[in-house]
């Protein structure tokens, strides 16, 4: 059962994931060569669509697939156990509870796990996906983690056009041109604050240099 898992995962990466991005969306990416080349690495991103996991996950070489990990709230796949076997076995979701059972348990361990196993994890900070275009607020539990892994870079990503692609709460998809733009990774600089004050405004520059005047 694995070794269909893992060929069912490539097969749907290979050919539905990569003509959906290459040819439906025409992906515009500017500064390929800042993505991590191998991990272990994060990636940080906005959220707007449903189709921000699988582009991010397109932007990198198909063999790195098996190592490349989105990080996603776990009660979102448990209601529906086809959902949750295609979510964890065929995205390759790493799923974390949104809040401990008991005191003292680290919901981020999983996290922990897969970095010291040398994975490339997707973050999207803003949580849930927002409205099409916006930013919102940096949840923090980003800088737990860096500061667990100081050496470790975060590499941060701004997706423009996919909350018009596919927004929250549309099934239908809607060819829209998009845009990726890869910025220059940072690493924990010591205080939680200063860490996701920095990865914000790099956030920002990266909409600044789209030339994006607003969000909408």
């Amino acid at each position: 059962m694995k070794t269909i898992n893992k060929f069912l995962r490539f097969l749907f990466f290979a050919v539905i994931v990569r003509v959906i991005v290459l040819i439906v969306l025409g992906l515009n990416i500017r500064h390929r060569e800042k993505l991590p080349k191998k991990g272990p690495a994060i990636i940080v991103a906005n959220h707007n669509s449903h189709l921000d996991t699988l582009v991010l996950m397109s932007l990198f070489p198909i063999r790195l697939l098996p190592t490349i990990q989105p990080v996603a709230a776990m009660d979102y796949f448990l209601s529906n156990p086809v959902l949750k076997w295609f979510a964890i076995k065929i995205i390759g979701i790493l799923p974390l509870k949104r809040k401990p059972d008991h005191r003292g348990e680290n919901i981020l361990l999983p996290c922990y796990e897969a970095l010291l196993n040398n994975r490339i994890l997707i973050f999207f900070p803003e949580g849930s996906r927002g409205e099409p275009e916006k930013l919102s607020n940096f949840k923090r539990g980003l800088a737990k983690i860096s500061e667990q892994f100081p050496d470790i870079p975060i590499t941060p990503i701004l997706l423009h056009g996919l909350g018009k692609s596919l927004p929250k709460g549309e099934a239908l998809l809607v060819p829209f041109f998009c845009d990726v733009f890869v910025g220059d990774g940072i690493k924990w600089t010591g205080d939680r604050k200063s860490f996701m004050d920095q990865l914000e405004q790099r956030m920002q520059q990266l909409a600044t240099e789209g030339q994006f005047s607003t969000w909408d």
